[in-house]
């Protein structure tokens, strides 16, 4: 199968939002949604959200869907406030109780956070799948970035999140809690064993040095030839000094600390308080 992808591109976070429909029907899935967020004032914003909901009802389509390639670090998750809108199912990888557990002693979030995953409506395991209408779309999990990153196989596309980016900027970081390069290596290697002309969609793009226009979209034979990480048949060992090292001098996602507390609650904000605000917590010389 051939399914039609949509992106909607999100400047603020670099983050590339897709609808997945079904090649000849209306049923369809959003994959890592945004909503817009202004550290500064604490304030959120639905546009993004908007502007993907717009488009599904401007094509009569049906929402099945609202998944999650895993815990994002870099922007806060809309897939509620889309649910609300149009119904569909929340979905991640099942390791997100690994990721729970891990943030939930950073933010000390107490035993009134639930750590099962149950904030979401389903948690996929490898081998799993799933139906978007006649389209079915399987679930390989990725790890390497985090414990609990998924890519979703539909027909020649592979929703692959945060694990590849484009060909020439490389790979994602692996130095969050849990995170492995050497597990992104052999994560890595499973999905370019998938067909040469398979769709590629990247969850972020940074227009690496010397490209003028944002891009998302590749295939595993340009990231199989062609990646400046894990290209031309760089070596595991090879790849784990590269990364590790790289790492080390990056800081921190701008929106990491509100990222973590929403996204490990499927979207949701904390539980308001007794003046009816919900409050986000910074863990001084915690992360």
């Amino acid at each position: 199968m051939h399914p039609a992808v949509h992106a909607f591109f999100d400047e603020a976070t670099n983050t590339i939002t897709y609808l997945l429909r079904e090649p000849n029907g209306r049923a369809c899935a959003v994959i890592d949604s945004v909503l817009d967020f202004d550290y500064a004032s604490g304030r959120t914003d639905t546009r993004s959200a908007d502007t993907v909901i717009a488009y599904i009802r401007a094509q009569e389509l049906d929402l099945q869907w609202v998944l999650e390639t895993h815990v994002h670090a870099d922007h806060l998750s809309a897939a509620p406030y889309i649910q609300q809108a149009l119904g569909g199912q929340i979905g991640i990888g099942d390791r997100i109780t690994v990721v729970q557990e891990t943030f939930g002693k950073v933010f000390n979030e107490g035993t009134s956070f639930a750590r099962d995953g149950s904030q979401f409506d389903r948690l996929f395991a490898e081998g799993d799948s799933l139906m978007i209408g006649q389209l079915r779309v399987d679930v390989m999990h990725t790890p390497g970035h985090t414990p609990a990153c998924l890519t979703y196989v539909a027909g020649d596309a592979a929703f692959v999140g945060d694990t590849l980016f484009m060909p020439d900027f490389g790979t994602a970081r692996c130095d969050f809690p849990g995170g492995s390069a050497a597990v992104m290596f052999d994560s890595v290697q499973r999905i370019v064993a998938l067909p040469d002309a398979t769709r590629i969609f990247v969850c972020h793009d940074y227009k690496a040095p010397g490209r003028t226009e944002f891009a998302w979209e590749s295939t595993v034979g340009d990231q199989k030839a062609l990646n400046v990480h894990i290209g031309a048949g760089r070596s595991r060992s090879d790849f784990v000094a590269l990364r590790e090292t790289r790492d080390a001098s990056l800081a921190m996602p701008r929106l990491i600390v509100p990222s973590l507390q929403i996204n490990m609650r499927a979207g949701q904000m904390p539980a308001p308080e007794d003046n009816g605000l919900s409050y986000l917590k910074v863990p001084l010389n915690g992360l």
